[in-house]
Protein backbone atom coordinates (compact mmCIF):
# COMPACT_ATOMS: atom_id res chain seq x y z
CA UNK A 1 0.00 0.00 0.00
CA UNK A 2 1.31 3.43 -0.90
CA UNK A 3 2.08 5.81 1.92
CA UNK A 4 0.23 8.77 0.44
CA UNK A 5 -0.23 10.86 3.56
CA UNK A 6 3.23 12.40 3.91
CA UNK A 7 3.19 15.26 1.42
CA UNK A 8 3.77 17.79 4.19
CA UNK A 9 5.88 16.99 7.23
CA UNK A 10 4.70 20.03 9.14
CA UNK A 11 0.99 20.42 9.91
CA UNK A 12 -0.63 23.08 12.02
CA UNK A 13 -2.80 20.61 13.94
CA UNK A 14 -4.20 23.23 16.27
CA UNK A 15 -5.61 25.48 13.56
CA UNK A 16 -7.08 22.49 11.73
CA UNK A 17 -9.15 21.58 14.78
CA UNK A 18 -10.78 25.00 14.71
CA UNK A 19 -11.04 24.95 10.91
CA UNK A 20 -12.72 21.54 10.72
CA UNK A 21 -14.91 21.57 13.83
CA UNK A 22 -16.19 25.13 13.40
CA UNK A 23 -16.66 24.47 9.69
CA UNK A 24 -18.72 21.42 10.64
CA UNK A 25 -20.92 23.08 13.28
CA UNK A 26 -21.65 26.25 11.31
CA UNK A 27 -22.76 24.24 8.28
CA UNK A 28 -24.88 22.03 10.53
CA UNK A 29 -26.65 25.14 11.87
CA UNK A 30 -27.30 26.38 8.33
CA UNK A 31 -28.85 23.04 7.42
CA UNK A 32 -31.09 22.64 10.48
CA UNK A 33 -34.04 24.83 9.31
CA UNK A 34 -34.15 23.12 5.90
CA UNK A 35 -33.92 19.50 7.06
CA UNK A 36 -36.29 17.15 5.18
CA UNK A 37 -37.16 19.78 2.58
CA UNK A 38 -37.00 18.42 -0.95
CA UNK A 39 -34.59 19.57 -3.59
CA UNK A 40 -37.53 20.82 -5.62
CA UNK A 41 -38.68 22.99 -2.70
CA UNK A 42 -35.19 24.39 -2.23
CA UNK A 43 -34.80 25.13 -5.94
CA UNK A 44 -37.84 27.38 -5.64
CA UNK A 45 -36.72 28.94 -2.35
CA UNK A 46 -33.01 28.22 -1.79
CA UNK A 47 -31.14 28.63 1.46
CA UNK A 48 -28.88 31.67 1.10
CA UNK A 49 -27.96 32.44 4.69
CA UNK A 50 -28.04 31.19 8.27
CA UNK A 51 -31.63 31.59 9.40
CA UNK A 52 -33.86 30.32 12.18
CA UNK A 53 -37.08 28.34 12.69
CA UNK A 54 -38.03 26.20 9.70
CA UNK A 55 -38.24 22.43 10.19
CA UNK A 56 -37.33 22.26 13.89
CA UNK A 57 -38.47 25.78 14.84
CA UNK A 58 -35.10 26.63 16.42
CA UNK A 59 -33.45 30.07 16.55
CA UNK A 60 -30.80 30.89 13.97
CA UNK A 61 -27.37 29.49 14.71
CA UNK A 62 -28.68 26.35 16.46
CA UNK A 63 -26.76 23.17 15.77
CA UNK A 64 -28.28 19.68 15.68
CA UNK A 65 -27.51 16.17 16.94
CA UNK A 66 -24.57 16.01 14.52
CA UNK A 67 -22.67 18.70 16.39
CA UNK A 68 -23.89 17.65 19.85
CA UNK A 69 -22.47 14.15 19.42
CA UNK A 70 -19.27 15.52 17.89
CA UNK A 71 -18.80 17.88 20.85
CA UNK A 72 -19.55 15.04 23.28
CA UNK A 73 -16.81 13.01 21.60
CA UNK A 74 -14.37 15.93 21.85
CA UNK A 75 -15.24 16.37 25.52
CA UNK A 76 -14.68 12.68 26.23
CA UNK A 77 -11.24 12.65 24.63
CA UNK A 78 -10.34 15.88 26.46
CA UNK A 79 -11.36 14.48 29.85
CA UNK A 80 -9.90 11.00 29.40
CA UNK A 81 -6.87 11.91 27.31
CA UNK A 82 -7.59 8.82 25.26
CA UNK A 83 -10.42 6.89 23.62
CA UNK A 84 -12.88 5.59 26.21
CA UNK A 85 -16.01 4.18 24.60
CA UNK A 86 -17.95 3.83 27.85
CA UNK A 87 -17.29 7.49 28.62
CA UNK A 88 -18.40 8.50 25.13
CA UNK A 89 -21.66 6.58 25.50
CA UNK A 90 -22.25 8.14 28.92
CA UNK A 91 -21.81 11.55 27.36
CA UNK A 92 -24.19 10.67 24.52
CA UNK A 93 -26.73 9.71 27.19
CA UNK A 94 -26.16 13.02 28.99
CA UNK A 95 -26.90 14.79 25.72
CA UNK A 96 -30.24 12.97 25.44
CA UNK A 97 -31.23 13.05 29.11
CA UNK A 98 -29.79 16.38 30.27
CA UNK A 99 -29.55 18.40 27.03
CA UNK A 100 -25.79 18.65 27.49
CA UNK A 101 -23.73 19.62 24.40
CA UNK A 102 -26.69 21.44 22.83
CA UNK A 103 -26.66 24.95 21.40
CA UNK A 104 -29.49 26.37 23.51
CA UNK A 105 -30.20 23.80 26.21
CA UNK A 106 -32.91 22.22 24.06
CA UNK A 107 -32.83 18.63 22.75
CA UNK A 108 -34.74 18.32 19.48
CA UNK A 109 -33.25 15.78 17.07
CA UNK A 110 -31.95 12.20 17.16
CA UNK A 111 -31.79 9.33 14.67
CA UNK A 112 -33.63 6.07 15.36
CA UNK A 113 -30.46 3.95 15.22
CA UNK A 114 -28.63 6.31 17.55
CA UNK A 115 -31.49 6.31 20.05
CA UNK A 116 -31.61 2.52 19.95
CA UNK A 117 -27.86 2.31 20.53
CA UNK A 118 -27.99 4.63 23.54
CA UNK A 119 -30.87 2.60 24.96
CA UNK A 120 -28.79 -0.55 24.47
CA UNK A 121 -25.97 1.02 26.45
CA UNK A 122 -28.34 1.95 29.28
CA UNK A 123 -29.46 -1.69 29.38
CA UNK A 124 -25.86 -2.80 29.88
CA UNK A 125 -24.79 -3.77 26.37
CA UNK A 126 -21.00 -3.29 25.88
CA UNK A 127 -20.40 0.02 24.03
CA UNK A 128 -18.96 -1.37 20.80
CA UNK A 129 -21.89 -3.79 20.54
CA UNK A 130 -24.59 -1.12 20.90
CA UNK A 131 -24.84 -0.14 17.24
CA UNK A 132 -27.17 -1.86 14.81
CA UNK A 133 -25.63 -4.34 12.38
CA UNK A 134 -28.43 -4.79 9.86
CA UNK A 135 -27.96 -3.49 6.33
CA UNK A 136 -30.96 -1.17 6.71
CA UNK A 137 -29.27 0.44 9.73
CA UNK A 138 -26.62 2.23 7.67
CA UNK A 139 -27.70 5.77 8.37
CA UNK A 140 -25.10 8.52 8.63
CA UNK A 141 -25.14 8.65 12.45
CA UNK A 142 -21.57 7.46 12.96
CA UNK A 143 -20.15 9.40 10.02
CA UNK A 144 -21.55 12.62 11.45
CA UNK A 145 -19.59 12.29 14.73
CA UNK A 146 -16.37 10.63 13.55
CA UNK A 147 -14.31 13.80 12.93
CA UNK A 148 -12.75 13.98 16.46
CA UNK A 149 -11.72 10.33 16.10
CA UNK A 150 -10.06 11.15 12.76
CA UNK A 151 -8.17 14.09 14.28
CA UNK A 152 -7.11 11.92 17.22
CA UNK A 153 -5.94 9.12 14.91
CA UNK A 154 -3.99 11.59 12.79
CA UNK A 155 -2.16 12.96 15.84
CA UNK A 156 -1.40 9.47 17.12
CA UNK A 157 0.05 8.52 13.71
CA UNK A 158 -1.69 5.16 13.92
CA UNK A 159 -0.88 2.34 11.56
CA UNK A 160 -3.58 1.37 9.06
CA UNK A 161 -4.46 -1.70 11.13
CA UNK A 162 -4.80 0.41 14.26
CA UNK A 163 -6.84 3.08 12.53
CA UNK A 164 -9.24 0.59 10.93
CA UNK A 165 -9.83 -0.95 14.36
CA UNK A 166 -10.33 2.43 16.02
CA UNK A 167 -12.75 3.75 13.41
CA UNK A 168 -14.68 0.47 13.26
CA UNK A 169 -15.13 0.45 17.03
CA UNK A 170 -16.05 4.13 17.18
CA UNK A 171 -18.64 3.67 14.43
CA UNK A 172 -20.06 0.60 16.18
CA UNK A 173 -21.15 2.62 19.18
CA UNK A 174 -24.21 3.53 17.12
CA UNK A 175 -23.73 1.96 13.67
CA UNK A 176 -22.12 -1.46 13.53
CA UNK A 177 -22.62 -2.54 9.92
CA UNK A 178 -19.52 -2.70 7.74
CA UNK A 179 -20.90 -0.17 5.24
CA UNK A 180 -21.04 2.45 8.00
CA UNK A 181 -17.56 1.56 9.23
CA UNK A 182 -16.17 1.81 5.70
CA UNK A 183 -17.83 5.17 5.11
CA UNK A 184 -16.12 6.52 8.22
CA UNK A 185 -12.77 5.15 7.04
CA UNK A 186 -13.07 6.67 3.56
CA UNK A 187 -13.98 10.02 5.11
CA UNK A 188 -10.99 9.68 7.44
CA UNK A 189 -8.63 9.02 4.56
CA UNK A 190 -9.97 12.02 2.62
CA UNK A 191 -9.58 14.25 5.69
CA UNK A 192 -6.04 13.01 6.31
CA UNK A 193 -5.04 13.86 2.77
CA UNK A 194 -6.37 17.39 3.22
CA UNK A 195 -4.58 17.74 6.56
CA UNK A 196 -1.35 16.65 4.90
CA UNK A 197 -1.49 19.30 2.20
CA UNK A 198 -3.16 17.64 -0.75
CA UNK A 199 -5.80 19.65 -2.55
CA UNK A 200 -9.38 18.44 -2.79
CA UNK A 201 -8.96 16.68 -6.14
CA UNK A 202 -5.67 15.06 -5.15
CA UNK A 203 -7.32 13.85 -1.94
CA UNK A 204 -10.04 12.16 -4.00
CA UNK A 205 -7.46 10.58 -6.30
CA UNK A 206 -5.52 9.30 -3.29
CA UNK A 207 -8.49 7.15 -2.30
CA UNK A 208 -8.02 5.04 -5.45
CA UNK A 209 -4.56 3.99 -4.24
CA UNK A 210 -5.82 2.48 -0.99
CA UNK A 211 -6.50 -1.27 -0.86
CA UNK A 212 -9.71 -1.29 1.16
CA UNK A 213 -10.34 -4.92 0.20
CA UNK A 214 -7.83 -5.99 2.85
CA UNK A 215 -10.27 -4.89 5.55
CA UNK A 216 -13.72 -4.66 3.96
CA UNK A 217 -15.88 -7.01 1.88
CA UNK A 218 -16.63 -6.49 -1.79
CA UNK A 219 -20.31 -6.22 -0.84
CA UNK A 220 -19.55 -3.19 1.32
CA UNK A 221 -17.13 -1.68 -1.18
CA UNK A 222 -19.56 -1.71 -4.12
CA UNK A 223 -21.76 1.18 -2.92
CA UNK A 224 -18.70 3.43 -2.64
CA UNK A 225 -17.29 2.84 -6.12
CA UNK A 226 -18.23 6.28 -7.47
CA UNK A 227 -16.03 7.78 -4.75
CA UNK A 228 -13.22 5.24 -4.91
CA UNK A 229 -12.88 5.37 -8.70
CA UNK A 230 -13.09 9.17 -8.73
CA UNK A 231 -16.12 9.40 -11.04
CA UNK A 232 -18.11 11.27 -8.36
CA UNK A 233 -16.44 14.52 -9.38
CA UNK A 234 -17.89 14.47 -12.89
CA UNK A 235 -21.50 13.63 -12.07
CA UNK A 236 -24.42 15.98 -12.63
CA UNK A 237 -26.42 17.12 -9.62
CA UNK A 238 -29.39 14.94 -10.54
CA UNK A 239 -27.18 11.89 -10.02
CA UNK A 240 -26.35 12.88 -6.44
CA UNK A 241 -28.61 11.84 -3.57
CA UNK A 242 -28.63 13.59 -0.21
CA UNK A 243 -30.54 11.19 2.00
CA UNK A 244 -29.58 9.96 5.46
CA UNK A 245 -27.97 6.83 3.98
CA UNK A 246 -24.27 6.97 4.84
CA UNK A 247 -23.14 6.38 1.25
CA UNK A 248 -25.37 9.15 -0.10
CA UNK A 249 -24.15 11.60 2.55
CA UNK A 250 -20.48 10.94 1.84
CA UNK A 251 -20.98 11.11 -1.92
CA UNK A 252 -22.93 14.36 -1.71
CA UNK A 253 -20.37 15.97 0.58
CA UNK A 254 -17.38 15.12 -1.59
CA UNK A 255 -19.28 16.13 -4.73
CA UNK A 256 -20.08 19.53 -3.21
CA UNK A 257 -16.45 20.03 -2.18
CA UNK A 258 -15.09 19.16 -5.61
CA UNK A 259 -17.62 21.36 -7.39
CA UNK A 260 -17.24 24.55 -5.36
CA UNK A 261 -14.58 27.19 -4.80
CA UNK A 262 -15.23 28.54 -1.29
CA UNK A 263 -16.56 27.52 2.11
CA UNK A 264 -19.77 29.45 1.54
CA UNK A 265 -20.40 28.00 -1.91
CA UNK A 266 -19.71 24.43 -0.77
CA UNK A 267 -22.00 24.62 2.27
CA UNK A 268 -24.90 26.31 0.49
CA UNK A 269 -24.57 23.82 -2.37
CA UNK A 270 -24.76 20.96 0.15
CA UNK A 271 -27.75 22.32 2.06
CA UNK A 272 -29.69 23.10 -1.10
CA UNK A 273 -29.47 19.49 -2.20
CA UNK A 274 -32.29 18.94 0.29
CA UNK A 275 -33.33 16.01 2.49
CA UNK A 276 -30.70 15.45 5.24
CA UNK A 277 -29.47 19.01 4.98
CA UNK A 278 -27.84 19.33 8.40
CA UNK A 279 -25.63 16.25 8.08
CA UNK A 280 -24.70 16.70 4.40
CA UNK A 281 -24.00 20.33 5.25
CA UNK A 282 -21.93 19.44 8.32
CA UNK A 283 -19.74 16.85 6.59
CA UNK A 284 -19.22 19.22 3.68
CA UNK A 285 -18.48 22.04 6.12
CA UNK A 286 -15.80 20.04 7.91
CA UNK A 287 -13.96 19.45 4.64
CA UNK A 288 -14.45 23.02 3.45
CA UNK A 289 -13.21 24.30 6.80
CA UNK A 290 -9.95 22.42 6.36
CA UNK A 291 -9.55 23.55 2.76
CA UNK A 292 -10.48 27.23 3.12
CA UNK A 293 -9.77 27.69 6.88
CA UNK A 294 -11.86 29.25 9.61
CA UNK A 295 -10.74 32.75 8.55
CA UNK A 296 -12.66 32.37 5.29
CA UNK A 297 -15.96 31.38 6.85
CA UNK A 298 -18.36 34.34 6.56
CA UNK A 299 -18.15 36.34 9.80
CA UNK A 300 -21.93 36.86 9.77
CA UNK A 301 -22.36 33.10 10.22
CA UNK A 302 -19.80 32.91 13.01
CA UNK A 303 -21.51 35.79 14.81
CA UNK A 304 -24.91 34.09 14.65
CA UNK A 305 -23.71 30.72 15.99
CA UNK A 306 -25.25 29.88 19.35
CA UNK A 307 -23.03 28.95 22.29
CA UNK A 308 -19.93 29.58 20.18
CA UNK A 309 -17.70 30.56 23.10
CA UNK A 310 -18.31 27.18 24.71
CA UNK A 311 -17.69 25.42 21.39
CA UNK A 312 -14.44 27.27 20.75
CA UNK A 313 -13.33 26.49 24.31
CA UNK A 314 -13.86 22.77 23.73
CA UNK A 315 -11.90 23.01 20.48
CA UNK A 316 -9.00 24.83 22.15
CA UNK A 317 -8.91 22.19 24.87
CA UNK A 318 -8.84 19.54 22.15
CA UNK A 319 -5.89 21.35 20.59
CA UNK A 320 -4.05 20.92 23.89
CA UNK A 321 -5.05 17.27 24.12
CA UNK A 322 -3.72 16.56 20.62
CA UNK A 323 -0.52 18.46 21.40
CA UNK A 324 0.05 16.23 24.43
CA UNK A 325 -0.55 13.18 22.26
CA UNK A 326 1.96 14.41 19.67
CA UNK A 327 4.55 15.11 22.37
CA UNK A 328 4.04 11.65 23.85
CA UNK A 329 4.50 10.13 20.40
CA UNK A 330 7.81 11.98 20.01
CA UNK A 331 8.93 10.82 23.45
CA UNK A 332 8.10 7.20 22.65
CA UNK A 333 9.93 7.35 19.32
Amino acid sequence: MLNIFNKLEQNNESSKVIDSILGFVIADAIGVPAEFKSRIQLKKSPVKDMVGHGTHNQPEGTWSDDSSMTIATLDSINECGKIDYSDMMRKFYEWVSKCKYTATGVFFDIGISTRNAINNYIKGVPPVQCGGTKVYENGNGSLMRILPIVLYSHSKELSTDEEVKLISEASSLTHGHEISKLGCKIYSDYVKSLLNGFDKKEALENLSFIDYSKYYSNESLKPYQRILNGSIKDLEENMIKSTGYVVDTLEASIWCIINSASYEEAVLKAVNLGDDTDTVGAITGSLAGIIYTYKNIPSKWIDKLKNKDYLIGVCKEFDKTLEKIKNNQKHLS
